[in-house]
Order: structure tokens, then sequence, then C-alpha cells
């Protein structure tokens, strides 16, 4: 059910009376449940705007949206003073305020405070439900696609292209920050992500073949040219020769790690997260120098 104009208009007069800056209105928005992807989408409009538009995109969220324009009505009301200090005219603050506060009330859709408490329970609940299912739906998707190219007929510099991408979105669905593939000045990087304090860079490949010591050694000299907190991943569809992995473990720093298609397998499958498949990896090679660690030896369904 959509806002009384009254008390739309009111909640918009506070928003932009009693907030001076910005960030203090994003804030107090966010607390109150608002999606943060939604105050965002209009973060550079004038704060009159920014409650409108918020207020309408919530209007368009059914049930969802009327339980979060309650509380963020009910949070405005419960304040006892200007929320924003550095306000140039306070006295119209409070007046706007407690004009919400009258409408508000009259039309009542103050949410008592227990109540309050188990709508956002209850909201937060479903949006955990709503993204989990959301998370479920594009890993099918992707172990679709991935078991589509494997079969597939393309030339290697397509499927190569075809593992970027699935890579990117892969990391995406984990919501690990992913930069898909650039270029240096001088070097062609496959992408790049920020894991545990850690860059690293990556190298997707699928050829016929497993890589060669030199085309992994070339990586691994990539990355030994950045800062020393960058590590790399290569990921190569087809695997890696043990004597080629056994060549990176004899007297030179294990600043890189390996991942091949059977490990991509069982994390599009779902069998093993994208961050606990790194994090095992990252402990093999940092405690055990074993760079090339197969995730099957761990998560493989038994």
């Amino acid at each position: 059910m959509r806002l009384p104009y009254e008390v739309r208009e009111a909640v918009v007069q506070v928003c932009g009376r009693a907030f001076w800056l910005k960030d203090p209105l994003r804030a107090f928005f966010l607390s109150a449940g608002v999606p943060p992807q939604v105050y965002d989408r209009y973060a550079e409009e004038p704060k009159y705007k920014i409650a409108r538009h918020v207020l309408g995109e919530l209007d368009g969220m059914g049930e969802e949206g009327s339980t979060i324009q309650r509380r963020l009505i009910t949070e405005l009301c419960k304040l006892r003073n200007v929320p924003d200090p550095t306000v140039p005219d306070r006295d119209a603050a409070l007046t706007a305020l407690r004009y919400l506060k009258e409408v508000a009330q009259a039309q009542k859709l103050v949410v008592e405070e227990e109540k309050s408490h188990a709508e956002q329970r209850s909201l937060e609940v479903r949006r955990r439900q709503a993204a989990l299912a959301a998370r479920a739906q594009k890993m099918e998707q992707l172990r679709a696609s991935f078991a589509a190219m494997v079969v597939s007929r393309d030339d290697p510099q397509e499927r190569g292209y075809g593992l970027e991408d699935l890579l990117a979105e892969m990391f995406e669905v984990h919501e690990i920050a992913y930069r898909p593939p650039y270029r240096t000045t001088t070097e062609q990087i496959d992408g790049h992500f920020t894991f545990k304090g850690f860059d690293y860079l990556v190298e997707a490949r699928w050829r016929a073949t497993p890589p060669t010591e030199g085309q992994i050694g070339a990586f691994k000299n990539t990355v030994d040219k950045k800062l020393t907190s960058t590590r790399g991943l290569f990921v190569s569809v087809v695997g890696f020769r043990p004597e080629v992995v056994l060549e990176f473990t004899r007297g030179t720093s294990a600043n890189i790690i390996l991942m091949d298609g059977q490990d991509l397998t069982l994390i599009l499958e779902g069998q093993v997260s994208l961050g606990d498949a790194l994090d095992l990896k990252v402990q093999k090679a940092a405690q055990e120098g074993i760079i090339f660690f197969p995730l099957a030896q761990r998560f493989m369904d038994r």
C-alpha cells in the first residue's frame, strides 16, 4: 500500500531539512533497511529528490518495500533531536520532525518496537534466502556453460575467452571483487582479484596440452615483478604435468597456486565454495610448498 501523500511529503521534508550532509542521510536510510543499491542510484541528487526517489523505489518492492518504509518512518519519529548537527536551520528541522510524527501517528504508521524488530529480522531472512537462491541459480548456469564448453569444438582462442568470462562471473557470484582481462604497457593480464590481504594475478588457459615449464615460469616472472604482496593463480583446464609442477617446488619461492578443470567443476557444482578452495590451496602452498593441490583430494563426494 502506498504511503499517504502527506506522510510521504513529511518524510521528504525531514530528509531535506534535518540532514545537511549526505553521508549521515545515507547511513540513516541503510540502518532502516533501505538496500544500498537503491539509495546509491540517486546519491548524486539533492536530498529532497533522493528521498522521493527512494520512497518511489520502495513502492515497487511490494510488502518488503512497505516494511522498509514503515521502519524508516518509525526511526525518524523516534528522533528526539536533529540527527545531523551541521544543519543550518535547526528550528525548521525540528518543526519538520514534529509534523512527521503527527501525521505518521494519525495514520498509524509508527511501528511498535517489538513488531519493528520482528519485521526487520523477517526481512533479513527473506533477503538471505533470495540471495542464496539467486546464487545457486547463477552457479547452475555457469556449470552448464562450462560443461558445454568442454564438449564444444570452438577454437582454442574462443574457448580461452569463454574461460576468462566464466572466471569473472564465478568470482562475482562468490562476492570476490574481480577485474577482468586488461593490458599494461608490456603485458596481458587475464584477471586480478584481492583475497585476504593479497593481490592475485590470474592466468587462464584452455589449450590442448598442459602448460610447459616455460609458460608457467613466464607467468611467475610477471607476478615476481609486482609488489611482494602479489601472488598468482594459474588456471589450466587440461591440468598440469607432475614433472613441470615439481620444478616450481625446488629452490624457488612459492607465490603461485594452480587450479585445473576438475577443481573448477567441484566449485561450479557447489561441492566447495571458491573462498574455501582458495584457502585450502594457499594453505597447502604456504605450509607444505604444494602449489597444486587437487580439490578432489578433500572435497570429492564419497
